[in-house]
């Protein structure tokens, strides 16, 4: 059966029967890996690595706390952190490259994996010193829209929110810069080059002297960060572990019961009534 298609010596692309065999053998091979986990578990349950895809946010701001805790309990697990966009991580994920997806935007995209949430958090304005906007009391989201803005780009750490908040008020912002990481936009924001929307959590009351930062949660729906792995992985217990530690609600017994449901509208049905902590 022909699985590539060739030009010479060179491959094209992979036939649909390809497509189909690549796919099972992914399956198979991620199988064989978790044979591999549970050998280790059982053989040394301190010992072991833990591969994590998620956004610089999160990476920068949010995990730092977790990832400390988590190397003094289990020193012999040698754990590596990815950075990229939504697409990335959920195909990281699903891949078998990573063995946990934490990703607040395009939760269509990890339909294949069991996302359960952490914490809500919320937005900021942040200005210059001096800046008008640093003197006003309760910000209105027409404030926000007078002046020019600088953000997430589209896809990353609830930007998604920020539109709907200015499209449910007919406003069209004038965003001038874009960015993935929120240290860049802050830096551009002292440039004078707009006022920034961030994450909350992104900032730091030492490092981000000069600016002044207005709350922005009455502006903008929260969003939520929610961490996920792939049907079927065998979880060893230093991965119940770092779960936990990063959202304490999610205990042993709780990833058990999502780790067992049939879908997605399963898993979100299991949080409904669960006061999530908010940032």
């Amino acid at each position: 059966m022909e699985i590539f298609e060739r030009s010479g010596k060179h491959l094209t692309r992979v036939t649909p029967a390809g497509e189909a065999i690549l796919e099972r053998a992914g399956e198979i091979l991620r199988r064989v890996e978790s044979i591999r986990q549970v050998a280790q578990e059982f053989r040394n349950d301190q010992k072991g690595t833990l591969a994590i895809a998620t956004t610089h946010t999160q990476a920068r701001y949010a995990l730092p706390p977790t990832i400390k805790q988590f190397m003094q309990r289990y020193p012999e697990v040698s754990l590596h952190m990815h950075q990229g966009t939504p697409v990335q991580i959920s195909e990281m994920a699903a891949d078998g490259a990573v063995d946990f997806a934490i990703a607040t935007e395009a939760m269509e995209l990890f339909t294949d994996l069991v996302m359960m949430p952490c914490y809500r958090w919320n937005r900021c304005v942040i200005v210059p010193e001096g800046h008008p906007l640093a003197s006003v009391r309760r910000l209105g989201i027409e404030d926000v829209a007078a002046y020019p803005i600088v953000t997430y780009v589209f896809g990353f750490t609830g930007r998604s929110r920020l539109d709907e908040a200015f499209h449910a008020k007919r406003l069209t912002p004038r965003v001038v810069f874009t960015a993935t990481d929120a240290d860049v936009i802050k830096t551009y924001v002292r440039l004078g080059l707009g006022i920034g929307i961030i994450a909350r959590m992104a900032v730091d009351a030492e490092q981000d002297r000069g600016l002044v930062v207005l709350d922005a949660s009455h502006l903008f729906k929260s969003s939520v960060t929610r961490i996920g792995f792939r049907r079927g992985t065998f979880l060893r217990g230093y991965m119940y572990d770092f779960i936990e530690l990063f959202a304490p609600h999610l205990t042993r017994k709780v990833v058990d019961e999502a780790w067992h449901s049939q879908g997605t509208p399963e898993v979100e049905a299991m949080f409904e009534h669960i006061e999530l902590p908010t940032y």
